[in-house]
């Protein structure tokens, strides 16, 4: 097993979708059509869900939207276990991963880390890293190769660094970068990953899995 941190001031935010046709990966699903984009992104959640509960760190689940008929004080079945809220209803990114940070440092962390599950290749080991690069810096991010971020985790709150952003774009990690340099933030880098969001990306996923 690995070492865990002091988990009583880590929290780990995961924002997720609930895996129904037509309301995820909707760029992928152009490509290859919804069902297959469905079946994609359960494999997507498996490899999140899975990193996230041998982390045995506390964990909290934003949905991005509110599920059908769902009672509020049940986990939800891809997440067994964790406590689940729905994001704020804004058009801005930014604004929801403000507000959930917000939440957990709040609650009394101090140290927390946000992930999405677009990225097959997060593992226990990158967010065990994650929060002992916290006892360090003040910022731990883990680049995508396309230009943006599959992990952000920080020791307080920071709205600047999601404010301003072309989200979904290859300017995200460079500008989030500068404004940490501009707050004079101390940072720590996680290895750069691979985000599945096309066609192209889900091929080049596959490639390397049959390498």
């Amino acid at each position: 097993m690995l070492p865990t941190p002091d988990s009583h001031f880590n929290h780990l935010l995961v924002f997720a979708r609930e895996p129904v046709l037509g309301r995820v990966k909707t760029r992928l699903a152009a490509d290859i059509g919804p069902e297959a984009a469905l079946a994609v992104y359960r494999e997507l959640l498996g490899i999140t869900a899975a990193a996230v509960t041998a982390a045995q760190v506390p964990a909290t689940v934003w949905l991005a939207e509110a599920p059908a008929l769902a009672d509020a004080t049940q986990p939800r079945p891809e997440w067994p276990g964790l406590p689940w809220h729905v994001q704020p209803a804004t058009e801005s990114l930014g604004e929801r991963m403000t507000h959930a940070f917000g939440e957990a440092f709040a609650a009394g962390a101090t140290r927390v880390v946000i992930i999405g599950t677009d990225c097959p290749g997060l593992t226990t080991e990158l967010l065990q890293a994650a929060f002992e690069a916290l006892e360090t810096h003040e910022m731990v991010i883990g680049p995508a190769d396309d230009g943006g971020y599959y992990l952000l985790g920080l020791r307080n709150l920071q709205p600047a660094l999601f404010a301003n952003k072309n989200w979904s774009t290859a300017t995200v990690l460079p500008d989030t970068l500068a404004d940490a340099a501009r707050l004079g933030l101390s940072v720590a880098q996680l290895p750069v990953l691979h985000d599945v969001d096309s066609g192209q990306d889900l091929a080049t996923w596959h490639g390397a899995k049959t390498m």
